[in-house]
């Protein structure tokens, strides 16, 4: 409360201090609050947002130029080896469909590797925002708040946001590998090897799943 009544007697204020004085400053910062909020949603709209619409618009049209059924394949193609399976095949899932819809790809996948996947595209979700911002705009004030400090400086953010998408490439590699180990590890001290083998088998038989008969 004495912290309240020292800033209500600061400079600009008209009550000169007391309880007085302390609401009429609570009041004023209180719709200052909301004064700022709207100065920034205004910043929003007419800076990242139009920027957001035009890739956004751009990949659906590259993508129905390419053709759905020729992006699935290449999907399909990407997730036989395990160095495409988490480089190429999360970057396609991550541009062409976003957060979260990219994870539906996993689909495309025996179960024993689906943790791997999910794994490697969500932390790619991230890396992608510096150039493709459109692909994780709900979480795209963690790439701002990074790139914030270099243009305060006035240097530009494309080499930075360059290495931050190439270390996220590598990143979404390691982690895939590990995980997809760890994986094979836990369903083999948990006793489940029959079980998976019994999903290996079903997803082979299944109509989506022709890839798996070429592992």
């Amino acid at each position: 409360m004495n912290a309240l009544t020292a800033a209500a007697a600061e400079p600009g204020s008209s009550g000169g201090g007391g309880p007085l004085a302390v609401f009429e400053w609570l009041g004023t910062h209180f719709i200052g609050l909301f004064e700022e909020a709207g100065r920034q949603f205004t910043d929003l709209v007419t800076g990242i947002l139009p920027t957001l619409i035009v890739l956004l618009t751009a990949m659906y049209a590259l993508t129905s130029a390419i053709g759905e059924q020729r992006v699935t394949r290449a999907v399909r193609w990407s997730a036989r080896w395990r160095f495409t399976r988490y480089t190429v095949m999360p970057i396609v899932s991550v541009l062409m469909l976003t957060n979260p819809i990219c994870f539906s790809f996993g689909r495309f996948l025996p179960e024993r590797y689906k943790p791997a996947f999910y794994d490697s595209t969500v932390s790619f979700v991230h890396p992608v925002t510096p150039f493709f911002p459109y692909a994780n705009a709900s979480e795209l004030f963690v790439w701002l708040g990074v790139a914030s400090g270099v243009q305060k400086l006035g240097v530009s953010t494309v080499p930075l946001g360059l290495r931050y998408l190439l270390v996220g490439i590598a990143v979404i590699l390691l982690r895939g590998i590990v995980t997809e180990i760890i994986t094979q590890i836990m369903i083999k001290r948990t006793g489940r090897t029959e079980e998976f083998r019994r999903f290996d088998e079903e997803f082979s038989s299944a109509p989506v799943a022709g890839l798996a008969k070429e592992h």
